[in-house]
């Protein structure tokens, strides 16, 4: 909350500032006082003798010399040396410049990109801190601080390009936001209770019938009360949105007509990316993304943001200079030995050196500004192994797995790894520390092999479905630290993974190449859409089977954002490059009654998931007697009824049965008292032809009760009392059954 001075300040322009546009400071360039090295950033505030003005500090380590461009109206450009420097962060405070003002900064310093240095004050450069973004990037030859066009290729990026870049490129623009967050409620839902929902900003809201058309694809389209009530009436807990922070597309996709649609290519860390932005104001971004943040939490539902910090939009040696490859390249990636040259762990041409103080002081600025002022709950990482890279390996006590462990703020926020890099040791599956939880790929990859008929026996199956304890149950790890997901962003939505076989990605302009070609996937004997009923009854059988087993697994389920309503990219697995109807969510798919179904469907789960704690377990199983009859909290089946023995688990099997017992589960209520629930048994059956399940009689169950049956499209009322002892349980061919023990 800001000081009432600095409020009156706003409202009302001093004389030093006289009468402006969006904040430019009219007539000659104002005088530079010396101003403070902390904050990074442009701060407004009242400065000495209460003049209002803004304070700059860049950290540019190495440089030279770093002049602030501050931007008129009409683009004219006004050049002020920050000859201030303290700890090698140059700064300075500028009486008259208000929020609204756009800036940049031109660095100094030698140009040898054998050694790393590539300083180059033609190009202007985004501040790394700024927390509004006017304008978009575009990628003319002039953006590359080497002459791109340079006639010998193979040293192009070693001959410096001293064409001025300035327009085409965008502003930082000052931000003052004295916005209070004392009203807004977190929902702060425990980590066993949490449901999560990816979505896509833009692509959820595009083509939504309830949402106002001026704010479909923006922060004010989700705030909107049919997007909030869509995920309300789920049951969802969070949402998880796919990269906010400020992006650049790729010269390659701009040459081919199409854009960066997901964003995984971050070039401002503060700022929420502008293009998502319903008013189209500079600086307006900022208020709009917390009214929207404000409006989910209002509607019980967190806001996890997927965070890219182990790579920048400025890509190997060959791409543009935006930002931090000119203000200090060598301070802020990682170079091989010879320097000219980008380690590279992230498949995106370079990777941030998280080791260095000053890259890790960007990150853990960024994070805490996004819990602290923008109400964010949590993050999850992109390519999380490259951020723990010491000097070169995976390290689990390198510095940033260190600092967060003991921040204040960023170790009570939800931490979600995805655990792995494209590097050498990158794959770091089950390895993160207490804190952390992960993203599960072994569980994505056991179920879709089960559900396609391809698992060799089941004993990884039963790990999964169970909160993974083999990967997890160590330094007081709870299930939780798994997130359970068939299928996320990246791959085959859910509809495509039970319709494709082959990947379809023609429309990226790459021959195809481009995606995975380990899809685990089975389009159920035809490739694409078909127009056979059976066929398409099968397929959505299989849906269904996918989205129940999910989401009555053990662990942290995550759902993809129109999964639950059959939505599909035409076979698509990589549609990073597809922001139009391929990536967009299709709400007229809700008109179709089988579709429908499913949305609903995937409803009734959640509530059952909500209703009973035994299916969002606080601890792992423990496979032993829980009480004095002798019962475990967890016990396996066979087709037979008979328990499974360890022959069993390492033959191949169709059928498993899964008994949860909801007696004495570990852990309290609010209240303080012992939590109990009901028992429950699920049967999961992958095999192409009906099967008979016999039911364990006593002492595990007298009598059950069928609770869902997903070889229905519509779920019926329970058709009454079920005992053990009568005929086998007749299972239909690839179908869930979950049977609650009536006593």
């Amino acid at each position: 909350m800001s000081s009432a001075a600095e409020q009156e300040a706003v409202r009302e322009p001093g004389a030093a500032a006289g009468r402006q546009r969006r904040g430019a400071v009219p007539g000659p360039p104002p005088a530079v006082w010396p101003g403070a090295p902390t904050p990074l950033g442009a701060r407004f505030r009242v400065g000495p003798d209460g003049v209002a003005g803004t304070n700059f500090a860049l950290w540019a380590g190495g440089s030279e010399g770093v002049e602030l461009c501050l931007f008129d109206e009409d683009g004219t450009e006004r050049r002020l040396a920050l000859t201030e420097l303290t700890h090698e962060i140059r700064h300075g405070f500028v009486p008259g410049v208000r929020p609204g003002q756009r800036y940049g900064y031109r660095v100094h310093g030698r140009w040898d990109p054998w050694t790393g240095a590539r300083w180059n004050p033609a190009k202007l450069l985004l501040d790394p801190y700024a927390r509004a973004v006017d304008g978009s990037f575009t990628l003319p030859p002039e953006v590359y601080g080497h002459v791109r066009d340079w006639p010998q290729q193979h040293v192009a990026d070693t001959v410096r390009d001293e064409r001025d870049s300035a327009r085409h490129v965008p502003k930082g623009v000052v931000v003052h936001d004295d916005d209070d967050w004392a009203e807004d409620r977190r929902p702060k839902t425990p980590w066993a209770d949490s449901v999560i929902y990816e979505l896509h900003v833009r692509g959820f809201t595009k083509l939504h019938p309830g949402v106002p058309e001026e704010l479909r694809g923006t922060y004010a389209g989700l705030a909107h009360p049919a997007a909030v009530g869509h995920l309300q009436r789920l049951g969802v807990t969070a949402v998880e949105l796919l990269p906010v922070h400020q992006f650049a597309h790729e010269d390659h996709l701009l040459r081919r007509g199409l854009r960066n649609y997901w964003g995984y290519n971050s070039i401002g860390y503060f700022a929420p990316h502008a293009g998502y932005c319903a008013s189209g104001t500079a600086g307006q971004q900022v208020g709009e993304f917390k009214r929207m943040v404000r409006a989910l939490h209002d509607a019980g539902i967190e806001v996890i943001l997927d965070v890219v910090y182990n790579h920048t939009a400025e890509a190997g040696e060959l791409g543009p200079m935006l930002s931090l490859r000119g203000i200090d390249n060598r301070g802020y990636y990682r170079l091989q030995s010879d320097a000219r040259r980008y380690a590279d762990y992230t498949g995106c041409g370079n990777t941030l050196h998280v080791v260095q103080p000053q890259v890790l002081r960007l990150i853990t600025d960024s994070l805490r500004y996004w819990v602290t002022e923008m109400g964010v709950d949590g993050f999850r990482f992109d390519l999380a192994a490259a951020l723990a890279r010491s000097m070169h390996d995976v390290d689990m006590l390198s510095p940033f797995l260190a600092v967060i462990a003991q921040d204040p703020v960023l170790r009570r926020v939800k931490l979600i790894a995805e655990p792995w890099d494209v590097g050498n040791g990158g794959y770091q599956v089950g390895a993160f520390p207490p804190l952390w939880t992960e993203w599960n790929d072994r569980y994505r990859d056991a179920v879709r092999d089960f559900w396609r008929g391809a698992l060799p026996d089941v004993r990884d199956l039963g790990y999964r479905l169970t909160g993974s304890s083999d990967l997890y149950a160590w330094g007081g790890r709870r299930p939780y630290a798994s997130v359970n997901f068939v299928t996320a962003h990246d791959g085959f939505t859910l509809r495509d993974l039970v319709s494709y076989e082959q990947k379809h990605n023609e429309a990226n302009g790459e021959g195809n190449r481009d995606g995975t070609s380990d899809n685990r996937a089975w389009n159920c004997g035809a490739e694409g859409e078909s127009e056979d009923p059976g066929i398409n009854a099968l397929r959505r059988r299989q849906l269904r089977n996918l989205l129940t087993t999910l989401l009555l697994s053990t662990g942290v389920p995550m759902l993809v954002a129109g999964d639950e309503m059959g939505r599909t990219q035409g076979g698509n697995n990589n549609a990073y490059c597809q922001d139009n109807e391929i990536g967009w969510l299709d709400w007229s798919l809700l008109e179709q009654p089988g579709w429908r179904a499913l949305t609903e469907l995937t409803a009734r789960v959640l509530r059952l998931r909500r209703t009973h704690p035994v299916l969002r377990r606080r601890a792992f199983f423990s496979g032993l007697p829980q009480a004095a009859d002798g019962l475990r909290d967890l016990a396996w089946f066979t087709a037979a009824g008979t328990e499974m023995t360890e022959a069993d688990w390492y033959a191949p099997a169709a059928t498993v049965g899964l008994y949860l017992s909801g007696r004495d589960i570990p852990g309290r209520d609010a209240r303080g008292e012992p939590v109990t629930d009901d028992s429950f048994l699920a049967v999961l059956h992958a095999g192409h032809r009906p099967a008979g399940f016999r039911l364990p009689g006593p002492p595990w169950a007298r009598s059950y009760e069928l609770v869902l049956d997903t070889s229905r499209e519509e779920q019926a009322a329970a058709p009454g009392t079920i005992h053990p002892g009568d005929e086998p349980l007749t299972l239909p061919a690839r179908s869930v059954q979950l049977l609650r023990v009536v006593e």
